[in-house]
Parts: structure tokens; C-alpha cells; sequence
């Protein structure tokens, strides 16, 4: 029998409401299958559904899911089956999901979902409880399938941050674009630069991690290595072959 949803109530009654734009603060653009009017606007959609899901600091060719895109181009799926994909994508497995824990991957598919930031501790609790029990694809499906994602977005539109947030100084939060991907836990693990305890007359210290061959072996790149190692044995091969073949040619 599976685990019911935990219940969650928003923090304040302003989050009851729809959400307000701040003096100076420009709507959002909102992107939608409804009125494309030319194929630039297509590519705009799918350019934008890449922000919201990857952010732009993540955008990168390689990522590109095009067999999705040529899809939705298409008209065999819609906007909504194209952000399931992308969230479903291997890239965003390797770069969010990998690297996060559950509460703070919960948070960052609630952001670039549903559009706004969590309630609670409590939300992220029972979202986190959906993930260990259902599995990353039922997570997603779990929010792509509520009211409040289809009420606001429908099938037809790409997610963007709905609620308008206040400048920097004033709450020190920002848009969910500019947030890291992954939290202080994953951050902690990685490697410290090593500063010198002797520093160059210019007053720059070195910054570089002291050698560990452990460490090494664990990040290097076998595949990559080994495929280099037998071209160029491959190459050498070749070359003495050549030699030989050439020898006997003139002797």
C-alpha cells in the first residue's frame, strides 16, 4: 500500500493568494504552445524550458534532448510531456539528483516545477518520503500531476517563478535561476584549494591541491586514457610498419 502524500500548509495567507509584482520588477514572459504564431517562437519555448529546468549556468549543447524537441515540434507531445523529459533526462539525473541529498533535490524540482520556492520543512518532508518511496519518475509525475502545476501551467505552458521576489538587500533571496545546484553537503565534499604558507612577493598565494594519488586515480578519466594510450599505440604501430614496408621497398 502505498504512503499518502504528508499534508503541507503554505506559511502565511499571502501565499494563498496569487502572486504580486514589485514596482520596477518586470513580469515574466510567459511561454506557451497556444499562440505560436512562427517557428522562432518555438525555439523560443524550448530555449526557455531549458532555463527553467537546467538554469542557464547549465545550458549546454550536449544536453540537448532532441529527439524531444523534434516532438514537440511536431505536435506528438506537449509542453508539459517536454518538461517531464527533460527532468527525466540523464543530464539532469547527473547534475541535480546525483548531487544533492532528497530534501534539497525535492526543493530544487518544487522551484523549477511549480514555480515557487517550498512552504515548509514539512513540504519538503513529504515530497522527500514520495522520492524514497516512488522512485525519481514517481516524484515527477507526482508534481506534474497536481492541481496547482496544472491550474497554473496546464499542458500547454512552460514553468517559470510565479511569485515576484523582493531585491537582494531587502530579503537577501534570489531567483531561483542564480541559486546553485546543489547544496552545502555536496559542496563541503569537494576538494579545498590549498593555500601556501609561502606567499609570492606580488602578494598571490598558490591555490592548488596537494597531490594525492588516491585521489587522482579516483578522478581520472580511464576511458578517455585508455583510448588516447591505444591510438597512440596503434599509431606507432603503424609508423613501424611503415618503416619495415619501406625498407624492403628500397633494399
Amino acid at each position: 500500500m502505498p504512503i499518502p502524500l504528508l499534508e503541507y500548509a503554505p506559511l502565511s495567507q499571502n501565499h494563498r493568494v496569487a502572486g504580486f509584482e514589485i514596482p520596477g520588477d518586470e513580469q515574466p514572459r510567459i511561454y506557451t504552445t497556444e499562440n505560436l504564431l512562427a517557428a522562432s517562437d518555438m525555439d523560443m519555448l524550448i530555449m526557455a524550458a531549458y532555463r527553467q529546468i537546467f538554469n542557464e549556468q547549465q545550458m549546454l549543447d550536449s544536453y540537448r534532448q532532441r529527439f524531444l524537441e523534434s516532438q514537440l515540434r511536431a505536435g506528438q507531445i506537449t509542453a508539459r510531456d517536454f518538461i517531464r523529459g527533460l527532468v527525466m533526462s540523464d543530464s539532469f539525473r547527473r547534475l541535480i539528483y546525483d548531487s544533492n541529498n532528497n530534501y534539497r533535490f525535492v526543493e530544487i524540482c518544487v522551484q523549477r516545477l511549480l514555480g515557487r520556492n517550498v512552504y515548509s520543512d514539512r513540504e519538503k518532508l513529504a515530497w522527500s518520503t514520495v522520492l524514497a518511496t516512488k522512485g525519481l519518475k514517481g516524484l515527477i509525475d507526482a508534481l506534474i500531476n497536481t492541481e496547482e502545476y496544472l491550474s497554473n501551467f496546464g499542458y500547454d505552458t512552460v514553468p517559470y517563478q510565479r511569485r515576484r521576489i523582493l531585491p537582494q538587500h531587502a530579503q537577501g533571496e534570489l531567483p531561483f535561476a542564480r541559486m546553485a545546484r546543489y547544496g552545502e553537503d555536496y559542496r563541503n565534499k569537494l576538494p579545498l584549494p590549498r593555500r601556501s604558507i609561502r606567499p609570492i612577493p606580488t602578494g598571490i598565494f598558490d591555490e592548488f591541491e596537494p597531490f594525492n594519488l588516491y585521489t587522482f586515480i579516483q578522478r581520472a578519466d580511464w576511458k578517455t586514457s585508455f583510448s588516447l594510450i591505444g591510438f597512440f599505440i596503434t599509431l606507432a604501430i603503424l609508423f613501424v610498419l611503415f618503416a619495415e614496408a619501406n625498407n624492403l621497398f628500397l633494399g
